[in-house]
């Protein structure tokens, strides 16, 4: 995918919810689980409108070192069938100052099939009209070897973090799936912070090419 060149200049906030380019604090975890319904685009009425998918993940990490992660992904592949992946997390050098750059490697099944995930995650924090704001950007290649297939996936995300902790943030979802035509959608979201260390997010989903949904998603985010 052409945009995978744009890993090369994009910024991640330390020690953001799912830590992407950042190692987990050793120790530490973070789980989240999402629920996601879809409706088509032409919907004319809500009356008796059932999603025309719906589906639920949970994820997590673990600071298994303080330069390894250890996560678990369960849900939806980029091919939309079912998944469960296990990775682990490693930093990479950069030469390029304050930027965090960092490879992953999964193992696991996508409909009942063995996977190979690798990953890349690049980032770093940014402070704009006095917020503290990430850019971020996270990809990976679901390879199942017994049916020489890949599917792609990078996900682009903009987001700041008020005074309060609430998090608003604008990600580009994006995937080539093999045998499909690629996808591109776009899911602004906002977090909310309630308890101790827990959060709340809520967001939506527009499809702007091969995909032809918007839906909801809700979530909610724990570090321990």
């Amino acid at each position: 995918m052409r945009i995978l060149v744009a890993l090369l200049v994009l910024m991640l906030l330390p020690a953001p919810a799912k830590a992407g380019a950042w190692p987990r604090d050793q120790g530490t975890w973070f789980v989240s689980s999402d629920m996601r319904l879809s409706w088509p685009q032409d919907l004319t009425t809500w009356t008796s409108a059932k999603p025309v998918s719906q589906y639920y993940t949970i994820y997590a990490e673990y600071g298994l070192t303080q330069d390894l992660t250890l996560g678990l992904d369960l849900g939806r592949s980029v091919s939309g069938a079912g998944k469960m992946v296990a990775f682990l997390r490693m930093p990479l050098p950069t030469p390029l100052k304050q930027t965090k750059l960092a490879l992953e490697l999964g193992i696991g099944r996508i409909e009942g099939r063995p996977v190979i995930r690798p990953g890349l995650s690049v980032g770093r924090a940014i402070q704009l009209f006095g917020t503290q704001g990430w850019i971020a950007a996270d990809g990976v290649a679901e390879i199942a070897p017994l049916d020489q297939r890949s599917d792609l996936k990078l996900d682009l995300t903009y987001g700041v973090t008020l005074e309060s902790g609430t998090k608003i943030m604008l990600q580009f979802q994006s995937g080539r799936p093999t045998g499909f035509a690629p996808f591109a959608r776009l899911a602004p979201s906002v977090a909310l912070p309630f308890g101790r260390n827990r959060m709340a997010e809520i967001g939506v989903t527009y499809g702007l090419r091969g995909d032809d949904t918007f839906g909801i998603k809700m979530g909610i985010w724990q570090t321990f």
